[in-house]
């Protein structure tokens, strides 16, 4: 699956062949093409795969996180590239940018709601405890992703306006004034 993400990174999906996949991980095409079967659903599979460790590195960050505000600068940090040249995040817009048949749409569906699931039980736990302000849940999270999602695809693509400013700093800044209640504004 390592193997897989950084011959995607580099080469994109496109250009992507089982061999190049195949050659890096230091196994024949067959015993690639006998597991996944098309470049397709080795796409899919091995953004499920990235995505299973990310969430499991996060999960365990967020276990010692001391509060809702400490866990979605978490979020964030998790789910931004941490630079231009990200791996993961490279795979993520590969992926996209293919047409799917109902299976992968499916999963990658899953694999973005799974982010949605994430950011609304930290900003659920904040609010029942009093630290974030009463938003409703469904509407702040589609706007929190899309800023997001719209953040990192600047970061993936290189602009320069985040050259001397943190991606990161300004997505906490929007996230906390909307979060912040009324009565500590």
């Amino acid at each position: 699956m390592r193997a897989a993400i950084s011959v995607i990174a580099e080469k994109g999906t496109a250009a992507l062949r089982m061999s190049d996949i195949a050659a890096r991980a230091g196994m024949s095409t067959g015993h690639i093409l006998y597991h996944f079967g098309k470049k397709d659903r080795l796409l899919l599979e091995v953004l499920a795969w990235s995505q299973e460790d990310l969430w499991a590195r996060f999960r365990h960050a967020v276990d010692r996180a001391a509060s809702p505000a400490e866990k979605l600068d978490l979020f964030v940090r998790f789910y931004l590239p941490v630079h231009q040249d990200d791996d993961r995040y490279a795979l993520w817009t590969q992926v996209l940018a293919q047409r799917h048949d109902e299976a992968g749409r499916k999963i990658l569906t899953e694999l973005l709601d799974g982010w949605d699931q994430r950011l609304e039980a930290i900003v659920r736990e904040g609010r029942d405890l009093g630290h974030f302000a009463d938003v409703d849940l469904p509407e702040f999270t589609i706007r929190a992703v899309a800023m997001l999602s719209g953040l990192a695809e600047d970061v993936m693509f290189g602009r320069s306006r985040w050259q001397h400013a943190s991606p990161h700093a300004f997505a906490m800044t929007a996230l906390t004034r909307e979060l912040t209640p009324a009565d500590r504004r």
